[in-house]
């Protein structure tokens, strides 16, 4: 391998984290978070960062280091790696989340946070059907580039135009460059036959439950809010129900299970789609 950047992606519970752990204290290097709910500081347990025992043996870095109530972005993520990358340190980047994966080796339009309340205007127009009316105040060359039959791609081209003046589209067109070039790394992407990786799920979900979960989703009870981005941690909402005593703990448990098979396969549904390009690894013969 040469002492390239190392990117490793792949579904949740495919043992990306055992071969970062491996490259790093065989190879060198400092180990990268690339999942965007492990970002969260509230849930170690449910995310499956690494342990503090894994930790000792590398540097791990972009680890729950943001609040449960912070709403943490694709560029959020960008900025905070960006300095890392010229730290003359081999990076070995992990995760679960495409998207990051995707700004990191094709660049990100820098566009400036929404304002809540415009966001809060956009869902309005959503809930009284007023889509037509955000699609006009959009120019004909903005309307021609995005998904005019998708609510959700107008309304965010209406917030981003409120916001900063700028169409989405003339955004998109003044991309910065890619921070890691997809050629001038080491991209393996962790590919996991389902029945294998379903097993695994369940599996890692029963081991969840005895080192802590539930204690960890009592722990977060008394802040709960489903809308928090930190609040799609698979696990949490099935846990927080039961806590709240809306079903059993056998219920919850199956209801996780479940849903992180779900997460499992939306995701190695956009890497077949994404990720062509990069060298696939079957996990299960790691």
């Amino acid at each position: 391998m040469r002492p390239d950047p190392v990117l490793i992606s792949g579904a949740t519970a495919s043992g990306k984290s055992n071969l970062a752990l491996k490259i790093a204290t065989e190879l060198g290097g400092v180990i990268v978070n690339a999942d965007a709910l492990q970002v969260y500081g509230g849930w170690r347990i449910l995310t499956a960062r690494p342990n503090v025992e894994e930790e000792s043996r590398a540097q791990h870095l972009l680890y729950g280091h943001i609040a449960n109530q912070n709403v943490y972005s694709v560029g959020d993520w960008l900025r905070d790696i960006a300095p890392i990358l010229k730290s003359g340190q081999r990076p070995i980047i992990v995760g679960g989340t495409g998207l990051y994966f995707r700004a990191l080796t094709e660049g990100l339009a820098d566009i400036p946070r929404i304002p809540q309340h415009i966001k809060e205007q956009a869902k309005q127009f959503l809930r009284d059907g007023e889509v037509p009316f955000m699609l006009e105040a959009l120019d004909s060359y903005t309307q021609s580039k995005i998904d005019v039959q998708n609510p959700m791609r107008v309304s965010r081209a209406w917030e981003v135009l409120q916001a900063t003046g700028k169409s989405i589209v003339s955004w998109h067109e003044h991309t910065p460059p890619a921070l890691i070039p997809l050629k001038s790394c080491d991209a393996l992407h962790l590919n996991s036959p389902v029945d294998w990786l379903n097993t695994r799920l369940e599996t890692r979900f029963n081991m969840m439950m005895s080192a802590g979960a539930l204690d960890e989703a009592r722990e977060n009870l008394d802040n709960w809010d489903p809308s928090l981005q930190s609040s799609q941690a698979i696990g949490a909402p099935e846990l927080i129900n039961h806590l709240l005593g809306h079903s059993s703990l056998a219920e919850a448990k199956e209801l996780a299970v479940i849903a992180s098979r779900q997460y499992a396969k939306r995701q190695r549904t956009w890497f077949r789609k994404r990720m062509s390009d990069w060298r696939s690894i079957e996990s299960h013969n790691l």
